[in-house]
């Protein structure tokens, strides 16, 4: 794992490349953070979008969600992925929203994880994006990332989580998460990594590795040829 300075030095470049990083779901209550967040799951941020632009007009708090049919709800989701299971998530979220909480989505991580459908990635994500509570939500771009880099080392989201949060200072968690999407999604690809341009390859332990990997055959090559210009 990186050493606490290179972590600091790693943060530092990531806030430089991307200092207007933001959500890529497009919001304007928690409640629509929450229903786009919870439809995100398995989607991506795109598919979401196109579905909420035509939803949210129509239905965008918990009341008006509340009082929808899954026949009503679905035809609106209906591109996103396993969209059923979500819509049904969606409407108990509402329901209960309305009945238990006033109409108002809970600014309390704990409590948002006990709505339908919300596990601590999405609770993360709105705690963070819609009430400025200091989180660090571990999605697939994130985890890839920060473990590729070496600002955390772990094989599952919560000992990631849980990683990053002692690696960076808590002031930082909700801009880092997005830092760390941003890079994930233009520069450090699942498939193919662009570590030619990474402004961290000097850092990164994901390329380090790979460079003492080349080097290894180059240097026996080399043996081989010296050994056989001695005999």
């Amino acid at each position: 794992m990186l050493t606490r300075a290179q972590k600091t030095e790693a943060l530092a470049i990531l806030a430089a490349t991307y200092p207007n990083a933001k959500p890529a779901l497009e919001f304007t209550s928690p409640f629509e953070l929450l229903v786009a967040t919870i439809l995100s799951a398995q989607s991506t941020d795109v598919m979401v979008n196109l579905c909420t632009r035509e939803l949210f007009p129509v239905a965008n708090t918990p009341e008006q969600i509340a009082a929808m049919t899954e026949e009503e709800l679905f035809p609106y989701i209906k591109r996103c992925g396993f969209y059923n299971t979500k819509g049904r998530h969606i409407l108990e979220t509402a329901r209960i929203l309305v009945t238990q909480y006033g109409g108002q989505v809970p600014a309390d991580l704990d409590t948002l994880q006990t709505l339908p459908g919300v596990g601590r990635k999405t609770a993360n994500v709105v705690g963070s994006n819609a009430f400025g509570i200091p989180a660090i939500a571990v999605d697939t771009h994130v985890f890839r990332v920060s473990n590729r880099i070496g600002l955390a080392h772990a094989n599952n989201v919560e000992k990631t989580e849980e990683q990053l949060q002692n690696a960076i200072p808590r002031d930082d968690w909700s801009a880092a998460h997005h830092w760390l999407i941003y890079h994930g999604r233009r520069i450090c690809d699942a498939r193919k990594p662009k570590c030619e341009i990474c402004p961290l390859s000097h850092l990164c332990e994901y390329y380090q590795a790979g460079l003492k990997a080349a080097a290894k055959p180059a240097a026996k090559k080399t043996a081989a040829k010296s050994d056989k210009q001695k005999d």
